[in-house]
Order: structure tokens, then C-alpha cells, then sequence
């Protein structure tokens, strides 16, 4: 089987995908966006061994690398649209090509996104990239720059879950829940959606809360301080690790992909069952204070940065 063979069976779908001129089988990929939105783009690229373990299964990397596109989108307040799949592989093994298309299918039916195009080729470690394009309506794009001195901050779900996660596959430990948490991450595209015109700023949680909040005030040219003692913990975390831990994990632990947003104090919005929990507030300046009910905690993470 070779590589256009290999796309045919596994990557094809024949359902019309609103948008689509040209898809799959073509030089370019043909879209047509709705009038009055605009478009976002966005890339991620998963490296064997860097942001996945040796051995993991085939339909979780699938699933894991188009949610992790998502989240991207979803802090943007967008609707996902259409993917592009570059992918690299070892051989062309149809066991495990069929299981990593499953998950990839899983993943895009959940928000209506359709693959376009792409590339397959062989190299010696697997290689994932998607590049999802999605809409928002003129104007409406989330930025990280827009959060105003005052604004609260809020986090989506709990944090901390998927580093957890990893640490117990890589020990070769069992819980569903957190490991779960890390193969198939939940991006929040339908609540980033409605956030549009409510939130000032937000960002999906890639490298942890401490750095990519980070990220957010240095974009916006303000400061935060947060309580750490209201940072949102699941039952399972705080069950199988101690407290120093947790924290370590919910400030550093990355992938969880969950949003952190700042809007202003009297702000409202419907989370509907999806737990939504203000964790502190933007201040002058452009500094990070971490506080709980011993006072201010000194502390410093700048998150996974490649050839550091």
C-alpha cells in the first residue's frame, strides 16, 4: 500500500462538508468562508517522544493531535471548520493507520470539522501536524492582548489532570480518569464560542497555567495575582497525590488544554454544566503574585520551550 493508496482508505470521507469546493485529491484544498466572518488559522505539530510517549495508542495520538488544534481555536471564540493532516510514519502499518484515522475522525465529527488535504510520508519517527482553519464573526476574534486592569480570571474545568496523567503512564500506573485527561483531551470550542463578546483576553492551557497566564499579561501589558488555593482540583488528583504535588501540577502540568480567560468583574455568561471558576484578578504592572492563605507564594515556571 503507498502513501495515495493509504490516504484513499483511510483519510477519504465522502460526505459534503459545508465550505468545501475541492477537497482531498487535488493540489490545494478549495474553501469558501461564510460571508461576515473572518478566518483563524492554526498549526500544531506532535513529535514522537516530545509530546507523546513511544507506544501509545494510535487512535489516542489521533484524537490528541486534533484537539489540540481545537483548543486553539476555541480560545479564540472560533468554529473549526476544515484540517489539513501532514503526517509522518516508520512504515505503513494498516493496523495502526486505521486506529490513528479512527481517533482523528472521532476527534473532527465532534465539532463538524472536515480533512481537506495533506501529505503522508515515511520517516523515522511518527510526526503529526494539523492545521485546523476555523470562523468567527468580523471583529469577534479572542485575543491574549485584550485584559484590562480589574478584569477577574476564570479557568474552564480542572487543571493539572493531564500531567498527572503522563506521569502516571510514564510509571506505568492506572487511573482511567487522569490518564484519560491526557490522551483525549476535551478542547472547549462550544464555550470559547460563546465567550465572544464577553471575554477581554484568553488562552488554551498547552504549557500550564503559570506560563501560559504569563503569556497572556505580557500580550495585554498587565499584571495578575491569583489565589492558588481556588484553583480548580479534580477528586482524583487530590486523591492519589499530596498537596504538593497538585500545586505542581495545576500551575506547571501542561496539555490539559482547558481555557483561561479574563473578562470584566460584572461580566456574565452560561457555562452550562462546564465548571468555570475565578481564580484572581489583573492588576497594574506586569508581574504574577501567587497568593494563598499563608500570604504570597514565591514561585516561577516559564513552561517547555524547544531547544532550551
Amino acid at each position: 500500500m503507498d502513501e495515495f493508496e493509504l490516504i484513499q482508505r483511510y483519510f477519504v470521507r465522502t460526505d459534503e462538508a459545508r465550505g468545501v469546493i475541492t477537497g482531498i485529491g487535488d493540489d490545494g484544498a478549495v474553501l469558501r468562508p461564510d460571508s461576515g466572518f473572518e478566518l483563524i488559522s492554526v498549526i500544531d505539530t506532535l513529535v514522537e517522544a516530545v509530546h507523546f510517549p513511544t507506544g501509545i495508542a494510535a487512535a489516542d495520538l489521533g484524537y490528541r493531535a486534533v484537539a489540540v488544534n481545537l483548543s486553539d481555536v476555541a480560545a479564540m471564540g472560533g468554529r473549526p471548520r476544515w484540517m489539513m493532516l501532514a503526517l509522518t510514519m516508520p512504515d505503513a502499518d494498516e493496523h495502526w493507520i486505521r486506529g490513528f484515522a479512527e481517533g482523528l475522525h472521532v476527534a473532527a465529527a465532534q465539532h463538524g470539522v472536515a480533512l481537506v488535504g495533506g501529505d503522508t510520508t515515511k520517516g523515522k519517527d511518527v510526526v503529526v501536524s494539523i492545521q485546523i482553519t476555523g470562523d468567527v464573526v468580523e471583529g469577534g476574534a479572542i485575543h491574549r492582548s485584550g485584559a484590562t486592569i480589574g478584569d477577574a480570571i476564570f479557568v474552564t474545568g480542572t487543571i493539572g489532570d493531564a500531567a498527572a496523567g503522563l506521569e502516571l503512564l510514564q510509571a506505568e500506573q492506572d487511573n482511567d480518569f487522569l490518564l484519560q485527561r491526557f490522551l483525549r483531551p476535551a478542547a472547549r470550542v462550544d464555550f470559547g464560542q460563546s465567550l465572544v463578546g464577553v471575554a477581554s483576553a484568553a488562552i488554551d492551557l498547552s504549557d500550564g497555567l503559570y506560563a501560559d497566564l504569563q503569556k497572556l499579561l505580557s500580550a495585554s501589558g498587565v499584571g495578575a495575582q491569583i489565589d492558588l488555593d481556588l484553583l480548580p482540583l479534580s477528586d482524583e488528583l487530590r486523591a492519589i497525590f499530596d498537596s504538593k504535588a497538585q500545586r505542581r501540577f495545576a500551575l506547571s502540568g501542561g496539555d490539559d488544554y482547558e481555557l483561561c480567560f479574563t473578562a470584566p468583574e460584572d461580566a456574565s455568561f452560561d457555562a452550562g454544566t462546564l465548571r468555570v471558576t475565578r481564580i484572581g484578578t489583573i492588576t497594574a504592572g506586569e508581574k504574577l503574585v501567587c497568593r494563598d492563605a499563608g500570604g504570597i507564594v514565591e514561585y516561577s515556571d516559564r513552561g517547555y520551550r524547544h531547544f532550551r
